[in-house]
């Protein structure tokens, strides 16, 4: 696993690369990241909601777009492709 300091003397530009699966199957670059709420429905799958930060400064986001207890805050990636 990677830590901080690993990531500390790279260039800016270096590309963030997502895998596929965890064999490796295909790799997407990261087009863009925000940060959400996320709630584990399996031990490989999930969930997002929009940060209660996010929803409380929103005119299009309500209560029932709130995280269920238990949310945790993520960065998430989206992958190109």
């Amino acid at each position: 696993m990677l830590s901080e300091g690993d990531f500390r003397d790279l260039p800016d530009d270096t590309p963030l690369i997502l895998s596929k699966d965890a064999e490796g199957n295909g790799y997407s670059p990261v087009s863009g990241a925000t940060l959400a709420m996320y709630v584990a429905e399996t031990t490989w799958s999930g969930e997002t909601y929009p940060p209660d930060s996010v929803i409380d400064a929103s005119d299009v986001y309500g209560d029932e777009d709130r995280a269920p207890e238990g949310a945790v805050l993520v960065i998430e990636f989206s992958p190109v492709n």
